[in-house]
C-alpha cells in the first residue's frame, strides 16, 4: 500500500498475520491511513489482551483511536496514550486495561516518528549498515507502570521499518531449540538475511517471510497471534496498463508511442490492442504454450518489450472482482488475472491508458451481465487500488 510524494521518496506498507491456533479471528489488528494533503502515512499495529474476538475488539478500539489521534496534529502524544488507556475496559482477571501498540507516522521526505507501547522494538533495515535510533522512554502520569517509547529519525531511501507483535519474538517458546522463544536478535538476523538475498523484496513479501518463519518455529500451529508489518521507503515502481483501441484510428500511433516510451513495466490487455501495438512496433505476439489452462480466463501471450499481454475485458473483470473480494494472491488460480494482480500489488504508481472504441463483441446479449464496459471496469480497479491498497492511479482515455 504505497503513497506518493511529488518526486521524493515512496512509502510502501503491507502486513501479514496468522491467528492463534483454534481461533477464527486474530487478536492483532493492523490499520493504515494516508493523509494526502500532508504526504503522510500512519500505520498502527495493536495486540489486544488475550486472543480471539475479545482481543480483536480491544485491538481494534486501540488501533482506531491511535490512528485518529496521530492524524490530528493538535493532539499531544502523551495525552493520546492516556486517553487510549482510560477508554479500554479493564480485564476482570488481570486488572489491566490496555492493548499494546506500535504507531509509525512517516512522510514522503522520510521524517519518521514511532510510538511504542508493549510491543517488541521495531527494526530499521538499511542497506550497507545498521542504523542507530535514539529511543526516549516516558512514563505516563496516571499509568506509572506503563512505558511509552518515542523515536524520531529521518528514513533514507531503501530503508525498511519492520514492526511486529510478540507472537513473532515468542514463537517457539518452550521448544528445545528456542526455550525462550525466537527472540528479537534472531528475528533481526532473519530479516537482514532476507533483504540480503533479495535486495528489492517488497513490504508484503518480507512481512510474509517473517510470519511464516515464526509459524514454522511454532511447529506450524501458532501459540499466539502472529503479526508483522513492513514499511519500505523507496523510489516508486511504475506500471502502465494499455487496454482497448483508441476511439479514432488516427490515434493508434499515439497510444503505441505512449506505451513504448513509458518508464516502467508495461501491460497490454486486449487482443485488438495487442494487434495495434504489434503492427506499429513491427513485433510478433505469440501465445505462451507452457502455461496451465484456465477454462474461464484466456491465456497470456508474449510480445517483445512488454511485461505482460493478456485478453481484455474478461481478464480485467476478474482482476476487479479479485481486488474487491480481498482474495489473497497466493490462493488464486494460476492464470492471467493472477499475474496481473500480482503486478498491481508490486507497483506504486499505476497508469491506465484506455481506448474508447466500442467493441462489437460486448454488444452480444450472451455476454454475462457483470461484464461491464471496459472503462467502468478500469474505474473499479482504480478505486480499489486507491482506497484499499493506497496506490496512486491515473486514467487517460483515448
Amino acid at each position: 500500500m504505497p503513497t506518493n510524494t511529488n518526486g521524493r521518496g515512496f512509502i510502501e506498507v503491507d502486513y501479514c498475520q496468522v491467528a492463534k491456533r483454534k481461533q477464527h479471528i486474530c487478536g492483532d489488528v493492523f490499520v493504515s491511513q494516508k493523509i494526502r494533503e500532508e504526504d503522510r502515512l500512519i500505520s498502527v499495529l495493536s495486540d489486544g489482551l488475550g486472543s480471539g474476538v475479545k482481543a480483536n475488539v480491544l485491538a481494534t478500539l486501540t488501533a482506531t483511536m491511535a490512528l485518529r489521534y496521530t492524524a490530528s496534529s493538535c493532539m499531544d502524544v502523551m495525552r493520546s496514550a492516556e486517553t487510549i488507556m482510560d477508554t479500554l475496559p479493564v480485564c476482570s482477571v488481570r486488572k489491566i486495561s490496555y492493548s499494546t501498540f506500535t504507531i509509525v507516522d512517516i512522510d514522503t521526505a522520510g521524517y519518521t516518528r514511532i510510538i511504542e507501547h508493549g510491543n517488541p522494538s521495531f527494526l530499521v533495515l538499511r542497506p550497507g549498515g545498521d542504523v542507530q535510533i535514539t529511543r526516549t522512554e516516558h512514563r505516563l502520569q496516571k499509568w506509572q507502570d506503563r512505558v511509552l517509547t518515542h523515536s524520531v529519525f529521518r528514513a533514507a531511501l531503501n530503508d525498511r521499518i519492520v514492526f511486529f507483535s510478540d507472537g513473532v519474538t515468542q514463537a517457539g517458546t518452550g521448544e528445545f531449540a528456542t526455550p525462550l522463544g525466537w527472540g528479537g536478535e534472531a528475528v533481526t538476523r532473519f530479516a537482514k538475511e532476507s533483504v540480503q538475498r533479495r535486495a528489492k523484496v517488497s513490504a508484503r513479501d518480507l512481512a510474509r517471510e517473517i510470519v511464516q518463519q515464526a509459524l514454522a518455529i511454532d511447529g506450524a500451529a501458532a501459540k499466539d497471534d502472529i503479526s508483522c508489518a513492513v514499511i519500505y521507503f523507496r523510489t516508486p515502481r511504475k506500471l502502465l496498463i494499455a487496454t482497448g483501441p483508441p476511439f479514432s484510428r488516427g490515434r493508434d500511433e499515439e497510444m503505441v508511442r505512449t506505451v513504448e516510451l513509458f518508464d516502467g513495466r508495461r501491460v497490454i490487455c486486449g487482443g485488438t490492442t495487442a494487434s495495434i501495438v504489434g503492427r506499429i512496433l513491427d513485433v510478433d505476439v505469440d501465445m505462451e504454450l507452457d502455461q496451465p489452462i484456465d477454462p474461464q480466463i484466456p491465456p497470456v501471450a508474449r510480445m517483445p518489450g512488454m511485461d505482460l499481454v493478456t485478453e481484455g475485458t474478461l481478464t480485467l473483470g476478474e482482476v476487479a472482482r479479485i481486488l474487491e473480494s480481498d482474495t489473497p494472491v497466493d490462493e488464486l488460480r494460476p492464470n492471467a488475472a493472477r499475474r496481473l494482480v500480482y503486478m498491481l500489488m508490486d507497483s506504486d504508481i499505476v497508469q491506465f491508458l484506455v481506448g474508447t472504441r466500442i467493441n462489437e463483441a460486448h454488444q452480444d446479449p450472451n455476454i454475462p451481465v457483470e461484464l461491464d464496459l471496459r472503462r467502468n471496469i478500469i474505474k473499479r480497479i482504480a478505486t480499489q487500488l486507491e482506497h484499499k491498497f493506497l496506490k496512486q492511479t491515473s486514467i487517460r482515455y483515448l
